[in-house]
């Protein structure tokens, strides 16, 4: 008797690329060059999608059509690519002016098993700052090839220091490029650390780079701001260095998720607890004066308010929103729909966490990274009223559908031109009301 066909699970619209995709946690390092030891296209093709199409960031100096790749065809298959990879090599460090260059693999050199690590080791001998990070696409998702690009930079660049730098912190959190408003965020963050008297040291975007990472060995201990991206790589650094690391999961947006990160942080650097409160308090009062302006609005409800809020996002913003819209804004939630794969030994504190986004208001978590379940799923949901889906450009028609509000902050974020806005801290939480409301206010239009 002939065995029944396996049934074929089709994902739709998955909201994250392959590991390669993380070539730009290069890009965003300045000084860095990514080098492709991989097919032709696969460059291009992530780059469209990771930054031109997702809130227009454009691919700098190094990116797109720029970055150097061996574009590997049948030859390299059948003979092998190392030899391609080290004149690539060789001609980059000629012609591209840099401090650093990461070689990444695709899914061709992988399968056919090159030694991409031992050509990159070649160059360091000679003391070229050379690097590799196995990033195959069958690695995992880009999430992981960020990692294993930071772990690839920890094991083969850094050096160790003989000095701490009292008051240094290495950040480590959300995902350049992936994170349309990366740039925002992360200076965001560098103004809140240095409010309570720290020096945030920030690798990615304007003002790290390679000098930010050569100073991770000296800091007086990591922050690893995030639910679980990163994690590997922190621990990797106490192990190395000895640095110690303060995992918090929450990304910080609104004023009582905030204040409770700074006080967590401040706590851990052994700052005075007057001082940080006297930082929190100055903080807190533009945050106050804006909402308290936009009290007649809020309050007298001139447009409906949404039933309740859906995320469909990556775990950093779909925990960090929520926290703020249940404990400052005051509405309610829905179901969350975590898109970015999280391993499963990172779930039940994820769902712990969404469990006590109040003391009395929970939400239903649900792991998918399958566009199509999630429409079904919201489909089957009854609403009394008007949802806000909080989600990616993907999700306009079935906002449509559902007769509610769409607002695209997660990737891919296609329909909107992003340069430094942020939702990060108290200025981040005012910016994503803004745009919340205004597509409430909008919709009467």
């Amino acid at each position: 008797m002939a065995k029944a066909a396996k049934k074929i699970k089709v994902i739709e619209q998955v909201r994250y690329s392959c590991a390669l995709a993380a070539l730009h946690s290069v890009l965003a390092i300045d000084r860095a060059v990514p080098i492709l030891h991989a097919g032709p296209g696969c460059g291009q093709r992530l780059s469209t999608a990771l930054s031109t199409t997702n809130g227009y960031q454009g691919t700098g100096y190094a990116g797109g059509h720029a970055m150097p790749c061996t574009n590997s065809t049948e030859a390299e298959v059948i003979f092998g690519g190392e030899k391609k990879l080290k004149e690539l090599i060789t001609h980059s460090l000629e012609v591209m002016d840099a401090d650093l260059y990461v070689v990444l693999t695709g899914c061709t050199a992988d399968i056919v098993g090159d030694d991409s690590t031992e050509v990159a080791r070649g160059f360091q001998k000679q003391g070229k700052p050379v690097v590799c990070a196995q990033t195959g696409g069958f690695s995992g998702n880009n999430f992981v090839g960020h990692e294993l690009i930071l772990g690839a930079i920890i094991d083969q660049y850094l050096q160790p220091s003989e000095e701490i730098e009292p008051g240094l912190v290495n950040v480590f959190s959300i995902v350049p490029y992936y994170d349309a408003f990366w740039t925002g965020n992360l200076e965001e963050i560098r103004k809140l650390l240095e409010a309570i008297g720290l020096k945030a040291n920030i690798i990615f975007g304007p003002g790290g780079g390679v000098n930010a990472l050569n100073k991770i060995p000296k800091a007086q201990f990591n922050l690893l701001l995030s639910p679980w991206i990163g994690l590997t790589n922190v621990q990797q650094l106490e192990e190395k260095f000895k640095t110690p690391y303060l995992h918090y999961p929450v990304l910080p947006i609104g004023p009582t998720e905030t204040s409770k990160f700074l006080r967590a942080i401040g706590k851990y650097a052994g700052l005075p607890s007057e001082q940080v409160e006297a930082s929190i308090a100055e903080l807190e009062k533009p945050y106050d004066y804006y909402i308290e302006r936009s009290a007649d609005y809020l309050l007298q409800a001139r447009v409906g308010l949404p039933s309740r809020f859906i995320t469909i996002s990556d775990s950093f913003y779909a925990l960090g929103i929520s926290k703020f819209l249940v404990n400052d804004l005051g509405l309610l939630p829905g179901t969350q729909f975590i898109i970015d794969n999280i391993p499963a030994k990172y779930q039940a504190d994820l769902e712990k966490e969404f469990k006590d986004l109040s003391p009395t208001i929970s939400a239903p978590v649900v792991f998918t990274n399958d566009s199509g379940t999630i429409r079904e799923k919201l489909r089957e949901t009854k609403f009394r009223g008007k949802p806000l889906i909080l989600g990616s450009a993907w999700d306009q028609m079935i906002a449509k559908e559902l007769n509610g509000y769409q607002l695209s902050v997660s990737f891919p974020v296609a329909d909107r031109f992003i340069l430094n806005s942020t939702y990060i801290g108290y200025n981040g939480a005012l910016r994503l009301a803004e745009d919340i409301f205004s597509v409430l206010v909008s919709s009467n239009y």
